[in-house]
């Protein structure tokens, strides 16, 4: 079963016929063909399997995990896809990461929402743990989801990670995690994140090595 989900999953993804003068691969998703520009200089301008995991579950959960009119933001957003499939379902997404990353984030997501979408989507720089309060202030930002793919690996910034999820999380707020397991050290920040949230597995894919994360504050999780 997880290896024909997963071949599923894979043939969302489609390339260009034929080499163009700007590299880009293409997805299904949401009724909507993607085209995603990447970079291979940078971990967070490149589409990684998490992400698809994740958009493959907000299209085939649309019922469940309905995202029409509702607040979403994604951090560690890279390239795009992820926060463009939440818009094309009907979300009002702000698509977060790092200064550098910012640009080429904007194309993707303009690319593929604009006149699409019933809220264009907003880029917003976002560094982990940093003017949390300033740029996302808790009396105004109250978000229904926050989205996340691959945003466990070898980096530094852990501690800063856990704590933008804490800083961005209501009481009601539902957090959808995508995360491969790589090394020890980073597969232990499940357990740390686990201080702050209640999680429920709601898909494994052994194949890949990936796990999807259904979270929320410590006792308020739904049945």
């Amino acid at each position: 079963e997880d290896e024909q989900i997963v071949a599923e999953i894979m043939r969302r993804r489609f390339f260009p016929a034929l080499i163009t003068h700007k590299a880009w691969e293409g997805f299904h998703f949401a009724g909507h063909e993607i085209r995603i520009t990447e970079a291979t200089d940078c971990y967070g301008a490149v589409v990684w399997p998490s992400a698809l995991v994740l958009c493959y579950f907000l299209e085939t959960n649309s019922k469940q995990y309905n995202l029409v009119d509702k607040n979403v933001i994604e951090i560690g957003a890279g390239t795009g896809l992820v926060s463009i499939v939440a818009s094309l379902l009907g979300a009002l997404v702000t698509a977060t990461d790092l200064p550098e990353l910012l640009g080429n984030l904007q194309h993707n997501v303009l690319q593929n929402t604009k006149l699409k979408c019933k809220h264009q989507p907003r880029v917003k720089e976002l560094s982990w743990g940093i003017d949390l309060e300033k740029n996302f202030p808790r009396s105004s930002c109250h978000f229904d989801y926050i989205m996340a793919a691959d945003v466990v690996y070898h980096h530094p910034f852990l501690d800063e990670l856990l704590l933008t999820f804490d800083h961005l999380c209501k009481n009601d707020t539902v957090i959808l995690w995508a995360m491969k397991f790589r090394l020890d050290k980073e597969n232990q920040f499940v357990g740390r994140f686990q201080t702050l949230f209640d999680l429920e597995v709601i898909s494994n894919f052994p194949s890949l090595n990936i796990t999807l994360y259904k979270a929320m504050r410590r006792g308020r999780m739904k049945a």
